[in-house]
């Protein structure tokens, strides 16, 4: 299982997730949100795979989102526009976010990450 972990570095939440990441030795692609924004197709397939509303994916907390006034904007807008808009810098998208074979995760939240059962299996495993 290959796991992508999508993080900006100085965000306390993903300290968190990273070392809950590293307790588990679990093995993961780290990559920061900021200096490798995802694209469009990335955002649109990990939208589709989590089962989540698209909305989930902005970091609403962030001076970018508040700046923009995206919280009158989004609703007005189509979902290729805010996939667009999420495409365009990373601090618009809502981190951490761990990206498995079969999951989508998004910000951390402990016991919604421990529920994953292919988190726990891979730890089990040998390697």
């Amino acid at each position: 299982m290959s796991l992508l972990f999508l993080q900006y570095p100085p965000c306390s939440t993903c300290k968190k997730a990273k070392s809950w990441l590293d307790e588990r030795k679990l093995e993961y692609e780290n990559r920061s949100i900021k200096e490798q924004n995802p694209g469009v197709d990335e955002l649109r397939t990990w939208h589709q795979k989590s089962g989540l509303p698209l909305k989930r994916f902005f970091n609403t907390s962030g001076i970018l989102y508040k700046e923009m006034k995206l919280k009158d904007k989004l609703p007005s807008m189509s979902e290729e526009e805010q996939l667009q808009l999420l495409s365009t810098d990373g601090m618009l998208v809502k981190r951490p976010l761990l990206i498995g074979d079969d999951f989508v995760l998004v910000g951390f939240k402990q016991a919604e990450w421990e529920s994953v059962k292919s988190l726990q299996s891979s730890q089990s495993s040998p390697s």
